[in-house]
């Protein structure tokens, strides 16, 4: 049985000293030594600046959830004071103000090390189309990083940083994550802002994170979505959001047709992860995967790469210095496309999202391989076109169709890493986190958004009665038991479906219930359902704190049996269980 989100799990860790993280950090750089991860290397006076700033906050006692924290930059967002280049020398340019998502994780505790490596202009998915030079695989030279958000990738994964900033068109912040056995987190487009990152595709554009767990990942989400007056693409999170999809999840996977793409390995490895959910509890069916790769082809394969040519595509006409071919020939080439076509495409895709809404019809997640392959930097040479279309196999498809994706390590095929997405819906991240989560042995304490609502039940909503389902619908998110403060009694209500009332007194009793949080609108949803003769208010927790619940009325409750002595619904049940007539 998939584990419940919200169970107890390990809290985040205490703030550590950002000054020892530093200097652990240059330790590594020597030790490593992987000039290719970066285009601007801070200097280590510099970032022990930053990090005693951080921990001078931290000692006149502001909170701060990434303190001690170091990120890593991809070179197409900007970080104040530091160079811009795409990976184009001849691009640059030097901000004055810091993204709103790199300017958040540094509000929050975060020192920024340097600018990492990537194919020019976010264009590929191998890590290889930059001036710099290739980025290889963080554990094997001969192999590619993946890319486009190559860098950030490696540096991660070689434990040079604890996050980094990524974006992600067509895969760039997912593939590798794969090829480098960490994790990568692709929230629902907007919601962190794009304000600050040079264009690659701007209507399907996103910014992402790579961690080495989905703890820390989700961490740094958590601090950097929310809303930007000054991008007119930014997004908040809807009043209406599910927090969990139970502990038994409907999860889509690739049919037989859909798997083609994999090696035999591959289809194993693939196979184990699917073993993983089914013996977890989830259930696992197969689903035709057509509409979502036919969508992805349409990225590069369509007349959206106009979209590249509207943001780079001047500044290549008259480049030369440092210019990839590769890349200017994609760019460029879309100059001719007419705008008729684009029309098309669009009208295309909006045929192709309402055929994947069908597939998924009923399903919480769909769940893919990352990539079908892992390639040599050789293969990549060999093919750089073919192999970073392969590549984006499984993922180009994600932004055109609004759609929220975590990337997880799941073992080796063929020589190379291999790795899973896990798909939900837009604004269903946390979804998508909590099954990944599960792939990766972690569990997610705090759910994201953390806009949530506690509500505690004591009755038929508790886990296993007969009304939690209205919880689960709603997509509620159990997060523990919990203990009223001994200001309350309990009676069982009569009528034909068994409930409890709970009636607040001077001098009474501790009672066990369940806390359970919702969105805002679900919540809406949940309390506007008749309940008399019980009303919502606030209950008393035994820790001081209140959280929203239900109360008996008086009078009604009068007409049952106090059953306070109990403790505990579940307990009255099982003692009339035990005390109720064997029937012969």
């Amino acid at each position: 049985m998939l584990p419940l989100p919200g169970e107890p799990a390990p809290l985040p860790p205490a703030p550590v000293s950002a000054h020892r993280q530093v200097l652990i950090a240059y330790d590594r750089l020597a030790e490593v030594h992987r000039p290719d991860i970066w285009i601007t290397l801070r200097s280590y006076e510099d970032v022990l600046v930053d990090a005693k700033a951080v921990d001078d906050r931290v000692r006149a006692g502001e909170s701060l959830p990434l303190a001690g924290m170091l990120v890593a930059v991809k070179d197409n967002v900007d970080v104040a004071g530091l160079p811009t280049t795409a990976g184009c020398p001849g691009y640059s340019y030097t901000p004055e103000a810091s993204a709103p998502a790199v300017a958040r994780l540094v509000d929050a505790g975060a020192v920024v090390l340097g600018k990492t490596n990537l194919d020019q202009f976010a264009t590929g998915l191998a890590g290889t189309r930059t001036p710099h030079g290739p980025v290889a695989c963080a554990d094997d030279p001969t192999r590619v990083s993946g890319g486009s958000s190559a860098g950030s990738a490696v540096a991660v994964a070689l434990g040079l940083v604890d996050i980094a900033i990524g974006t992600d068109t067509a895969g760039s912040g997912r593939v590798p994550a794969a090829f480098n056995g960490i994790v990568g987190i692709k929230p629902t487009m907007g919601l962190v802002p794009k304000r600050g990152v040079v264009p690659a595709v701007r209507s399907c554009d996103c910014v992402t994170v790579f961690a080495r767990s989905i703890v820390d990942g989700q961490r740094a989400l958590a601090v950097m979505t929310g809303p930007d007056r000054s991008d007119p693409l930014s997004r908040a999170w809807p009043d209406y959001v599910r927090l969990a999809a139970g502990a038994r999840p409907r999860i889509a996977v690739p049919d037989v047709a859909g798997l083609a793409p994999l090696t035999a390995e591959g289809r194993a490895a693939f196979a184990r992860t699917v073993g993983d959910l089914l013996a977890s509890g989830a259930t696992v069916e197969p689903v035709d995967i057509s509409p979502f790769l036919a969508a992805g082809r349409l990225l590069y394969g369509g007349a959206f790469v106009a979209e590249r040519y509207a943001a780079i595509g001047e500044f290549l006409e008259g480049a030369t210095e440092g210019v990839d071919p590769v890349v200017a020939k994609i760019v460029l080439a879309a100059r001719e496309l007419p705008a008729h076509r684009l029309a098309a495409d669009q009208a295309r895709l909006g045929e192709l999202r309402l055929r994947a809404g069908e597939a998924l019809a009923g399903f919480d997640a769909l769940v893919l391989p990352t990539a079908p392959e892992h390639p040599t930097l050789a293969a990549v040479a060999a093919d750089p076109a073919g192999v970073s279309a392969r590549l984006g196999t499984y993922t180009t498809f994600a932004n055109l169709l609004d759609m929220a994706a975590v990337a997880v390590p799941a073992g080796r095929a063929d020589g190379g890493h291999f790795g899973v997405m896990v798909l939900a819906r837009a604004f269903e991240d946390q979804i998508a986190l909590d099954i990944a989560a599960f792939l990766a042995g972690e569990q997610l304490r705090t759910p994201c958004p953390a806009t949530g609502i506690d509500l505690v039940v004591f009755g038929a909503h508790l886990r296993g009665q007969p009304l939690n389902h209205e919880l689960s619908a709603l997509g509620a998110r159990f997060r523990g038991e919990v203990l009223t403060a001994e200001r309350y009694r309990m009676v069982a209500l009569p009528g034909s479906a068994p409930q409890p009332g709970i009636v607040r007194v001077p001098d009474g009793a501790s009672l066990t219930g369940e806390r359970w949080t919702l969105s805002p609108g679900a919540l809406g949803r949940f309390l506007a359902q008749p309940r008399a003769p019980l009303t919502a208010g606030e209950i008393e927790l035994d820790d001081g704190t209140t959280a929203i619940g239900f109360h008996c009325d008086p009078q009604a409750a009068s007409s049952g049996p106090d059953i306070t002595a109990f403790g505990d619904w579940r307990a009255y049940l099982r003692y009339l269980t035990a005390t109720r007539p064997m029937v012969a």
